[in-house]
């Protein structure tokens, strides 16, 4: 018996937010069946409207696994980038760990798992432990994955590269947290949908950095961001005591986390970039040049989003 692709169950974690938005576009480009899990049933993009939406039911395991019941490939992009006091990374964890342990007791079939460039069990910083501890438990969970490594993703809705260009129209001068010569290799988050979805077709347990065609020093990034919206500003070196304060005191203006501590230190530490080929073809400073008229315009909240969720 012939069964058609669009046949199967596809089941996309937070395709009402960034990332996970993408993927299940191209899914349902390609005629699939998707579902998501979300905290966010009210934030329907148009373009992702028709899908079925189940909340994450963390606390009902047999909930969570009826959902994920007869499903082919689960997408997760599940995590939070800091610790706040609604979220913080321990908890995203311990889900994500039930995510995973419902997923094989509902039988799913492969897990496509976003992760982060140099996870460490051994890592200082927490971000990058948590996501070491959940790429053990998927490899140790005998089903078959694949997990994807990107550094930062790039695109219409981004937080980081919109936030820095958002900077340079606003203030004369930028800081960079030290002589900003650390590494970062970002990929356009239709890449990587791509690559998510790619993988999904396949059965082989691999683990990919996600990487950009592009690599950049911090410094050399925001030069190229200033060059594509045609802003010109002096770039300086600034100690990360004074770049943390001037962060925290902005973050207090917006009512947003502009940056933490650990996100100064993980980033120096060259934790952003590999040595491996790159996994997406989109180049950041084209991207930049033919979206310059909306980069920045407006500071991208990332507390706001949540609680629009």
């Amino acid at each position: 018996m012939l069964i058609m692709a669009n046949s199967e169950i596809h089941i996309v974690t937070g395709a009402f937010g960034y990332s996970g938005r993408y993927i299940a576009e191209r899914l349902l480009a390609k005629g699939c069946r998707v579902k998501t899990l979300t905290n966010s049933q009210h934030r329907r993009p148009a373009s992702v409207d028709n899908i079925e939406a189940f909340p994450f039911n963390f606390d009902a395991p047999e909930k969570l696994a009826a959902t994920l019941q007869g499903a082919d490939v689960l997408y997760n992009t599940y995590w939070v980038r800091f610790n706040h006091k609604d979220f913080k990374h321990s908890e995203a964890v311990d889900n994500t760990l039930k995510l995973f342990d419902c997923a094989k007791k509902a039988g799913v079939k492969r897990i496509v798992h976003v992760s982060i460039t140099n996870p460490s069990l051994n890592s200082p910083f927490e971000y990058f432990r948590g996501k070491a501890q959940l790429e053990k438990a998927l490899i140790e969970s005998g089903i078959s994955y694949a997990i994807l490594r990107p550094a930062v993703l790039f695109g219409k809705e981004d937080i980081l590269i919109n936030n820095i260009a958002w900077m340079l129209r606003k203030f004369p001068v930028f800081g960079t947290f030290g002589m900003g010569n650390y590494k970062l290799q970002p990929i356009y988050v239709d890449d990587l949908a791509q690559l998510a979805i790619e993988q999904g077709e396949k059965k082989e347990n691999v683990i990919i950095d996600a990487i950009g065609p592009e690599t950049f020093t911090y410094r050399g990034l925001t030069k190229e961001i200033g060059k594509a919206i045609g802003v010109e500003r002096l770039i300086i070196p600034i100690p990360d005591t004074i770049g943390y304060i001037f962060s925290w005191m902005l973050g207090k203006i917006t009512g947003d986390v502009v940056v933490t501590w650990p996100e100064i230190k993980g980033l120096k530490a060259g934790l952003l970039s590999t040595d491996s080929p790159p996994a997406g073809t989109t180049k950041l400073t084209a991207w930049a040049r033919e979206n310059a008229s909306n980069l920045g315009m407006r500071y991208a909240n990332e507390l706001a989003r949540r609680k629009k969720g």
